[in-house]
């Protein structure tokens, strides 16, 4: 055990050298997004009454890369895969790492063993410990696609997704791009919450064999339980995958627009300065919507479940209420789990200049 602990760690520290120096000498060219439709091919990924995920993710990924290609013509879109056929985890990650992509979208639907009463909703993952047996259940299910590949053993170096020891490796991975995924990640959750008006199961942390590997932000999102009939039947349908291919985009545009801001796009200086000021002036601020009435409620009031201070905003003839406010999306994630534990379908908003950003 002592050795094959050491071993773990020598060779995370070999991809924490690699995934560092690669990132010193890139040389960007515009904008990559990789798209990654999860399974395929030999591996149907989860399935339901009358469905595969793997057919789920397909059509929702392309649909979601059109929306980004037709709107963002500076963005460069690449696939690990536009049709039916398996490809590995490891050659998913070689496809964005050797493009030097910006973002990492791996696309997912969740399920629950038949015999247990499936719960529904969207999950936004990012790479990290698994913080709870439902996050490892869920990493467990999907890096157990390498049991599809040849010598996998060999090949990640032993891991094996079904043994709770292999994910020691996470423990000694500190993930550089953390803060950018977290961010995306919230976007993702909230649009998808918001817009495609899906169950919100939160953002979440868990060792995906797949996140590992790619030296960028990164995500893994699961659009639904493939085990719900409800979820289920919303994936099927064609309107179902383009709100959710939607939600997601608007997710990246708001990502790509603060990207661009932090990123010297502006050879003039005079733009620059002018680029700065205004970024100075819309900094984003974020609450945690937790309450939405049709009257206003006084400070003592029962629904707010003994939550203080709390703020409320006006949506057309609703009164949407918030806790907390920090320009700090890590101190208000924080925040989320003190919330959700009063109300469990508590999401993250942000507000630019005193206005809801939609």
């Amino acid at each position: 055990m002592q050795l094959r602990l050491k071993k773990i760690i020598i060779y995370c520290l070999g991809i924490l050298f690699l995934i560092s120096t690669e990132n010193i000498f890139a040389q960007k060219n515009g904008f990559t997004v990789v798209i990654d439709p999860g399974h395929g091919g030999r591996d149907p990924g989860a399935l339901g009454a009358s469905s595969k995920e793997k057919d789920i993710v397909l059509s929702v990924g392309k649909k979601l890369g059109d929306l980004i290609k037709n709107n963002h013509r500076e963005v460069n879109v690449l696939y690990t895969r536009d049709t039916d056929k398996f490809v590995e985890l490891n050659k998913r990650a070689e496809i964005a790492n050797k493009a030097k992509a910006d973002l990492y979208i791996s696309l997912h639907c969740n399920a629950l063993d038949r015999r247990r009463q499936s719960p529904q909703g969207v999950e936004t993952f990012v790479l990290g410990l698994h913080r709870s047996k439902d996050n490892l259940d869920v990493a467990k299910a999907e890096n157990s696609v390498i049991l599809y590949e040849d010598d996998y053993s060999t090949k990640y170096q032993g891991f094996n997704p079904n043994e709770p020891e292999s994910y020691i490796i996470f423990e000694f991975m500190t993930d550089q791009y953390l803060q950018q995924s977290v961010y995306f990640a919230s976007l993702v959750q909230n649009r998808l919450v918001n817009s495609s008006k899906r169950t919100n199961r939160n953002v979440r942390q868990a060792g995906f064999l797949v996140l590992r590997e790619v030296a960028m932000p990164s995500i893994l999102v699961e659009l639904g339980y493939i085990s719900n009939t409800t979820d289920e039947r919303y994936m099927k349908t064609e309107s179902g995958q383009n709100s959710l291919a939607n939600s997601v985009y608007l997710a990246f545009k708001e990502y790509k627009h603060e990207y661009d801001k932090k990123s010297h796009v502006f050879t003039n200086p005079e733009q620059r300065q002018t680029a700065a000021a205004s970024a100075s002036a819309t900094t984003s601020e974020y609450r945690i919507q937790f309450l939405t009435t049709s009257r206003k409620l006084t400070d003592n009031s029962s629904q707010l479940k003994g939550l203080k201070p709390v703020d409320f905003y006006v949506d057309g003839s609703t009164y949407k209420y918030t806790y907390g406010q920090s320009s700090d999306l890590n101190e208000i994630n924080k925040m989320l789990k003190t919330v959700q534990a009063k109300f469990k379908d508590a999401f993250i908003v942000e507000f630019r200049n005193g206005k809801r950003v939609k």
